[in-house]
């Protein structure tokens, strides 16, 4: 295809993502291609114009456009020594001393913002700022008054309609008087871009009528997307070793997560009207801490569980459901018992009893039963069968003898202390025989050991001599201690080990252990402190419609104004991302693609995303821009089309002359 290449130029070019859009664009005319190039920008911040150079790959100049009188009422104060105002030579020498084919003007818009009151527009700061505009236009028109500029395009804000009315009215005259058909219109740049979000711009479109007399079109509208379509393609917010820092979620004040969790998905601060207060506090809800991991958590009945992981225990997420299904429902219960007017589960493979409701509760109570486990067959009763499993656990092989002891085999026996013990044989163990006496008469025949066994030291008395061996067994190494939360019950530090164990804010802790963790002593802190309502923070909180709802990273707004594509940054094709993980492996940061601004404050990146014309929206321009040039120089004046002349309606665009309605 032939190339042909076409020129832009920028005043108050700020980041340079307008100018970037431009030279994105390749508009195509039959065997034509039409490539834009850059030429340059000017603007008065020198951060903004290093981001310029990154995202175009030109030097910009620092520039400022006031006039004196413009930069004592805005500044209230006289430039310092050394300044001068620019002039028309000052802004070709910025070109490059070359004549571009189109210019984009995106003068500062606070002065005419609906952020700002009317009263505040008013005073001489905002006026100053406010006039810009027309000193922008003016310094334009005699920079190239003998090559004049094809094609201009003014971007501001919508409501500069209206309050710089007076101004659009001079803008429009002068630039009549160098020959220009003139178009004011509002555009979405969302729907120009394709992007997701609606973006409402005021655009003043000019066209050199001798030079094109081609008429320019709209560009044509898209669909607007969803912001998710955006950032899913982007890392986690605060995943900056990833996305890099401006990825990092913002510290906000308490109250602001609070606000922001309580708003509806899809409304703004109105809604928080429908909540009740009660003495300034919100009278239905409550702050719950979510633990981290989901350590011990329980998931509703009707929410969705996590991931099943390989260790899916309660101690390690939300692995734990609150059933509201009635308990006589026995189904997968371990150890579960039937009723006996139920029936059974599914016989499985495994069908232990410890394996499911394998047991019942049988109410028969025959005497034909097999039951005999540690049975007790009376005196005067048959035996059971004699199996070969002669313990009692094994059947009725147990009998309730009511003859005395006092002959024969008297395994274990006590003899009584009046009568004669049995025959002392060889084998004289308490096991073996009567070897036992119960013996009425107590003898201390040890009294510095056998006298303190268990022995427990009074509290008013001193202790026993410590000796090598600390069991409670082996001396007096117990005390009754009267003092208050000692008491041995269930669940104290002393039976349990502390497990769990919450320490009041008031006390001190325990001696910190190499294994101190919440389940193995009282490492949990019972913490009444709440962040201030001004402190700032970063917080994760659920919202009521389960989601986290939280401030853009600035890097997504970028993405969002469409400052690069995280396609580019972020790819699903596993050999572009791969790539992209070892480049930043190796720290080359630029190399891999990671988009970052100049500078370390998120509050200027921030601002100068916010004043940046889409980078896709200034694309589209320059496509119909670019076909527009291209038209002209085929000698074409008209094209049949269904997109609408940039000047509405379009059949009185086509019978009017062109210098006051068809731009």
């Amino acid at each position: 295809m032939l190339k042909r290449t076409l020129t832009h130029f920028h005043l108050c070019c700020g980041l340079g993502s307008g100018a970037a859009g431009f030279s994105d664009s390749k508009p195509v005319l039959g065997p034509v291609q039409a490539e834009w190039r850059c030429l340059g920008g000017v603007d008065v911040d020198p951060a903004g114009l290093r981001d310029f150079q990154m995202m175009t790959g030109v030097s910009g100049t620092l520039m400022d456009l006031f006039t004196r009188e413009q930069y004592t009422a805005f500044h209230g104060q006289q430039p310092p020594a050394g300044w001068k105002e620019a002039t028309a030579e000052d802004l070709r020498r910025a070109a490059s001393n070359e004549d571009p084919d189109a210019v984009f003007i995106s003068s500062p818009c606070k002065g005419a913002s609906g952020l700002l009151s009317e009263t505040m527009s008013q005073t001489p700061k905002y006026r100053a700022l406010n006039e810009l505009t027309l000193r922008c236009v003016w310094l334009m028109c005699e920079a190239w008054k003998y090559n004049p500029v094809s094609l201009i395009v003014f971007e501001n804000v919508p409501r500069l309609a209206t309050r710089g009315r007076y101004l659009l009215d001079q803008i429009t005259k002068l630039l009549r008087h160098y020959g220009y058909a003139v178009a004011e219109t509002t555009h979405d740049c969302g729907e120009i871009g394709g992007l997701a979000q609606s973006r409402k711009r005021f655009l003043l479109v000019a066209r050199h009528v001798e030079k094109v007399p081609a008429f320019l079109y709209e560009p044509e509208k898209r669909s607007l997307r969803a912001v998710g379509d955006v950032l899913s393609r982007m890392p986690l917010a605060g995943d900056i070793d990833q996305a890099g820092p401006m990825h990092r979620v913002p510290a906000l004040q308490w109250k602001t997560w609070i606000r922001l969790a309580l708003v509806e998905a899809g409304k703004d601060w109105r809604s928080l009207s429908r909540f009740a207060i009660e003495d300034g506090h919100l009278r239905d809800f409550v702050i719950v801490p979510d633990y981290q991991y989901g350590v011990l958590g329980v998931v509703d009945w009707d929410d969705t569980a996590g991931v099943v992981a390989g260790a899916s225990r309660p101690m390690n997420d939300k692995f734990s459901v609150a059933d509201p299904r009635p308990t006589n429902k026995f189904e997968y219960t371990q150890f579960g018992v039937l009723p006996y007017d139920r029936h059974c589960g599914v016989v499985t493979g495994q069908r232990s009893p410890g394996q499911g409701t394998f047991s019942v509760a049988d109410p028969r109570m025959t005497d034909e039963r097999h039951n005999n486990m540690f049975r007790v067959v009376r005196n005067d009763q048959t035996a059971g069968t004699v199996t070969a499993g002669q313990g009692p656990s094994s059947g009725g092989q147990a009998v309730a003898d009511p003859r005395q002891p006092s002959k024969g085999f008297g395994k274990y026996l006590v003899t009584d202390y009046s009568k004669p013990a049995g025959t002392v044989i060889a084998g004289s163990t308490t096991g073996q025989g009567a070897f036992a006496v119960a013996d009425p008469a107590y003898k201390t025949w040890h009294p510095n050991a056998s006298t303190q066994k268990l022995r427990i030291t009074p509290w008013c008395e001193s202790a026993k001599t410590v000796t090598g061996s600390q069991q409670v067994a082996s001396g007096a190494l117990s005390i009754a201690d009267p003092r208050p939360g000692m008491s041995r019950s269930k669940g104290d530090a002393y039976l349990t080990g502390g497990h769990y164990g919450v320490v009041e804010y008031s006390a001190p802790a325990g001696a910190i252990s190499a294994s101190a963790c919440h389940d193995n002593g009282r490492w949990s802190v019972a913490d009444q402190r709440m962040p201030a309502h001004n402190d700032r923070l970063t917080c994760m909180i659920t919202s009521l419609d389960g989601t986290w709802h939280r401030p853009f990273t600035t890097l997504e707004l970028a993405a969002l104004q469409s400052l690069f594509d995280p396609e580019d940054h972020w790819s699903a094709d596993p050999q572009i991302a791969h790539e992209i993980e070892r480049m930043q492996r190796v720290r080359k940061i630029e190399q891999a693609g990671v988009f970052r601004l100049d500078g370390i404050n998120d509050g200027q990146h921030r601002e100068r995303i916010g004043n940046a014309v889409p980078r896709a929206a200034a694309r589209a321009m320059a496509d119909v821009f670019g076909m527009t040039l291209l038209l002209s120089e085929a000698g074409e004046t008209f094209i049949l089309s269904n997109i609408s002349v940039w000047v509405q309606p379009v059949a009185i665009a086509l019978s009017l002359a062109q210098q006051e309605v068809g731009v």
